[in-house]
């Protein structure tokens, strides 16, 4: 039946602004943009992200393959974020993966002030 997220819509008050942060700041490949009506696409992690007015916000959570890595890149890059990564959570039981692996994760705004959340998935030690 349900396969996989096909496409996600994020926010996009500003759709300059938005598509520099997601491109240049962030790195994601944009597919597309077409004005009007005013939208763009992204490809994020394969699945199409839609930057559009008026769409409600989400809270998508992105993983990565070092946390810490990427945090202090996008912090140079001028990203602000909310925290700094934190254990989220130990898998003790394995439900997510290997048991006693852990997430790790981390909070920002993009340039539209929606949240956003950097995951790492650690194995266990």
């Amino acid at each position: 039946m349900l396969q996989r997220v096909h496409q996600i819509a994020q926010r996009a008050d500003d759709l300059d602004r938005a598509v520099a942060f997601y491109r240049d700041t962030l790195g994601v490949p944009l597919i597309a943009r077409f004005d009007p009506p005013g939208i763009a696409f992204f490809d994020l992690g394969n699945t199409r992200m839609l930057l559009q007015p008026g769409a409600p916000s989400a809270l998508l959570y992105v993983e990565v393959a070092d946390i810490d890595a990427t945090f202090r890149l996008l912090t140079t890059a001028g990203v602000e974020f909310v925290d700094e990564p934190r254990r989220i959570h130990r898998d003790d039981d394995g439900q997510f993966g290997p048991a006693g692996g852990e997430e790790w994760m981390v909070f920002f705004r993009d340039s539209e002030q929606n949240l956003l959340g950097l995951v790492e998935r650690r194995a266990p030690v």
